[in-house]
């Protein structure tokens, strides 16, 4: 089903631990749009995703959904996969997905296709403490499929992956869009997505 909901910033700002990482920072994401964040280690990058995700508060402005329900909370509608994984190393790869699921509130019925997403079928009852780096990388990207949601903020999701799993990843993004989700992807190295706008932190320049 196609998506057709935007997102918005309105002059917003962050602080951490009593300083100003960011000020004024004002977007507009249409349905399938993406964002690409860039910028220098501790300009706030992170403190972005988070921020949308609802993980850490404004220190000013608001952030801003359109084409969603009068009671939809911006960070219901966001998937965030960050630095950190969040596998569980005593679960199967399948279990780890269904956790996920359940946490998220779907039914479980997406938990095939997550596993084909980043071909971790044949993997699905190993033990996540077995898997490689990369692997577990793909496993957490792979809750993107478990419980979809239309807004995916993703912190330097490339990282540890092969390059035949950045084209699996580029390929997500490019079917997440074309239906209408938005994505923001705080990234160092390129993807061959296509953004619709950049921000560069350390200057908050939009494009």
């Amino acid at each position: 089903m196609p998506q057709t909901i935007g997102l918005a910033a309105y002059d917003i700002s962050c602080q951490r631990g009593g300083r100003i990482i960011f000020h004024g920072l004002s977007f507009r994401l249409a349905p399938g749009e993406a964002l690409l964040v860039s910028g220098p280690n501790g300009a706030g990058k992170t403190s972005l995703l988070r921020q949308i995700a609802g993980l850490l508060p404004l220190a000013a402005g608001r952030l801003g959904l359109t084409g969603a329900g009068p009671d939809a909370a911006l960070p219901e509608l966001c998937h965030y996969v960050g630095h950190l994984n969040a596998v569980k190393t005593s679960f199967s790869v399948r279990d780890n997905l269904a956790f996920w699921a359940d946490f998220l509130a779907e039914n479980g019925a997406s938990l095939d296709r997550a596993l084909a997403a980043f071909r971790l079928t044949s993997l699905a009852e190993l033990p996540a403490g077995l898997l490689s780096a990369g692997q577990k990388r793909k496993l957490a990207l792979s809750r993107l499929f478990a419980a979809p949601r239309p807004i995916w903020l993703l912190d330097e999701p490339q990282v540890s992956l092969d390059a035949a799993s950045v084209r699996l990843l580029d390929a997500a993004l490019k079917d997440h869009l074309e239906a209408g989700g938005i994505a923001l992807v705080a990234s160092h190295t390129p993807l061959k997505t296509k953004f619709a706008h950049r921000l560069e932190l350390g200057g908050e320049r939009v494009a």
